[in-house]
């Protein structure tokens, strides 16, 4: 499937360090040592895109697949589109409109709300449909290991056949069951061999989309999706598995073990099977309530565009927070974002006919460069780049217009490159 058009990203001299993320204990760890990095992004079930939650979750990846390209390494970042799925017929059959419609609206929604919010695209996009028989293939290798049950057609993992599953999440086997129900899981479902055994593939219903398969006609469940797509373009074993907090258990933990049971024999010495690391963003909210589909309390960006918006405010609303807390979305920190980006445009003018910086002499842009890159890195503290933003601005507008005073230049690369705002 086609992604969007990136944005152009400017070279900035040198070398950002290694970017540190907070892995699925809370500890801070390199996020890819290696001179590649690979990012797995669980991407949007197209039935109504895009709400502000999305725009903070994708913007977090986009600051990391930034900090890492920064640092010089060669980037893979795949996301899937979840293009069939229970969520997306029950709005087509609720509004009386084909699916596969819904579905290619949907998406070409969001593809225009992350180019005008500046998101660099992923290097493979791919959507459930056209990863069938790449998913097929998965279930198959499940099967073949004897982890695929029947249940009146439908068929099931097993999760006793993965000793390691509920590494991800870390979390109990009650825990466990009530987020599954509360998830979109079927802990009660009679027939299973545990509640916790997801769904591999569902049959065929009356009036619902289905493919053959050599489990019989249907089509497949989420978590097997992701297992399938992820390892299919970036190997068994990658470096970044990321999604916002709700999908760290179920799916998450659900993916990794369908991969380890599938694909255990193929990683290498002392490797993981699927992510090495685990990066979850919290929760944006609105008046106290998670933004959500379900409580029908969403701000969509493609809404605040038509309003006339600056997507780049958008954006640092969004950067005004770092992306593993909670936060609410309001319309003063929407008019506190748009002044931001009024003063640091204003700062940049105030600073483009001053001359650059003298050979050897390390001015306010030196520091402001060297400040986002250290705030990136540290595990990308958004919030502390923003900082170092605002204190070059205050240099910019105190500082005498004589040379060697600024470089507004590299000041514009860094917030474009490093940020993805664009002055």
């Amino acid at each position: 499937m086609d992604s969007w058009r990136g944005a152009s990203v400017p070279e900035l001299p040198g070398r950002g360090p290694e970017t540190k993320v907070a892995d699925a204990g809370g500890g801070l760890v390199t996020a890819a040592a290696g001179p590649a990095a690979a990012l797995y992004a669980c991407g949007i079930t197209p039935y109504d895109a895009t709400h502000m939650g999305h725009a903070a979750t994708f913007i977090a990846w986009d600051l990391l697949v930034r900090a890492w390209r920064d640092a010089g390494h060669d980037v893979s970042y795949a996301q899937n589109i979840t293009d069939v799925d229970d969520p997306l017929l029950e709005r087509a059959a609720r509004d009386g409109e084909n699916w596969r419609e819904l579905a290619d609206r949907e998406i070409a929604l969001f593809r225009r709300d992350m180019e005008a919010l500046r998101v660099l695209p992923p290097t493979y996009y791919v959507g459930a449909v056209e990863a069938l028989p790449v998913i097929e293939r998965l279930g198959k290798l499940l099967d073949d290991h004897g982890a695929v049950y029947e249940v009146d057609g439908d068929m099931y993992f097993t999760r006793s056949a993965d000793p390691a599953f509920g590494a991800v999440s870390g979390l109990d086997t009650a825990t466990m069951t009530v987020l599954f129900a509360e998830r979109g899981g079927d802990p009660g479902r009679p027939g299973k061999k545990d509640p916790l055994d997801p769904l591999v593939w569902l049959a065929a219903r009356p009036g619902e989309p289905a493919w053959p398969s050599s489990f019989g006609s249907g089509r497949p469940g989420w978590h097997v999706e992701c297992a399938a797509i992820a390892t299919e373009y970036l190997g068994v074993t990658f470096d970044v598995q990321a999604g916002g907090r709700d999908l760290a258990f179920p799916h998450h933990e659900m993916s990794a073990s369908h991969a380890r049971v599938a694909l255990g024999a193929l990683a290498g010495p002392g490797e993981p099977v699927f992510a090495r690391r685990y990066v979850h963003a919290g929760m944006v909210r609105l008046d106290g309530e998670k933004m959500s589909k379900s409580q029908g309390n969403l701000v969509f960006v493609s809404r605040l565009l038509a309003q006339g918006v600056d997507p780049m405010a958008i954006r640092l609303a969004v950067l005004a927070h770092h992306y593993r807390e909670d936060w609410d979305w309001t319309e003063a920190g929407l008019a506190a974002a748009q002044a931001r980006l009024d003063r640091w445009r204003a700062a940049l003018a105030a600073a483009a006919g001053e001359a650059g910086p003298v050979a050897g002499e390390a001015g306010p842009v030196a520091a402001l460069l060297a400040t986002v890159r250290e705030r990136m890195a540290d595990d990308l503290d958004a919030p502390g780049a923003l900082a170092a933003v605002d204190a070059w601005a205050d240099a910019a507008f105190a500082a005498p217009r004589s040379p060697g005073s600024m470089d507004a230049r590299l000041a514009r690369d860094t917030v474009d490159a490093l940020l993805g705002i664009r002055l």
